[in-house]
């Protein structure tokens, strides 16, 4: 099963990456570091999938709420817990909420829709979106790789074999199940409008 499990991974790891960085990727980003650490793909190829991702993920949610307002999708989201305080922060201060909105987890996607449907130029938007997914890629795939040499000098020989994979799998659930129950905390907080 390891066998299968690793022969995924090297597979479409790098494609992973990419599709759950195009969300609230953060623990995918330091899954990927974690495994360029041992080596089942490069550095580079985890910071690059992880910076697309997020790059084309937050062009396409801001182009959602810009071209399709009207959206049923759309209108959902904006019904969504914190819609209301991200649209309120875009207003208020536009390039500090682009450079910054990736990393208050949970608030991604609204706020993406919630830029597009401020009056941010879109190439401004893009050029923010891009410089703030460079930074975030970078911090996120870092995080991971020391993560991975961390883990090597704790568990020593067990990550030697297919069982470093196993505990990747498992870190990456911890940091989604965690960061999951911090967003619906924060998310409890926000009062209704």
């Amino acid at each position: 099963m390891s066998d299968t499990i690793h022969y995924l991974v090297e597979r479409y790891g790098l494609l992973a990456v990419f599709v759950g960085c195009m969300a609230e990727g953060e623990s995918v980003a330091i899954l990927g570091g974690f495994f360029a650490h041992q080596q089942v793909f490069a550095p580079w190829q985890a910071f690059t999938a992880a910076f697309l991702g997020a790059f084309f993920g937050d062009n396409l949610f801001f182009l959602l709420g810009r071209r399709f307002s009207g959206n049923k999708w759309v209108r959902l989201m904006r019904r969504r817990p914190g819609f209301s305080h991200a649209y309120r922060m875009v207003q208020a201060h536009p390039n500090l909420f682009v450079l910054g909105n990736r990393y208050i987890y949970g608030m991604r996607l609204v706020g993406g829709i919630a830029a597009g449907l401020s009056n941010i130029p879109v190439l401004l938007f893009i050029a923010l979106n891009a410089l703030s997914a460079l930074v975030w890629a970078g911090i996120f795939v870092s995080l991971g790789y020391v993560f991975g040499l961390g883990a090597e000098h704790l568990l020593g020989e067990a990550m030697k074999t297919h069982h470093r994979l196993f505990i990747g799998l498992g870190i990456g659930v911890v940091v989604a199940v965690a960061a999951w129950l911090l967003a619906r905390h924060v998310a409890r907080k926000e009062p209704p409008e």
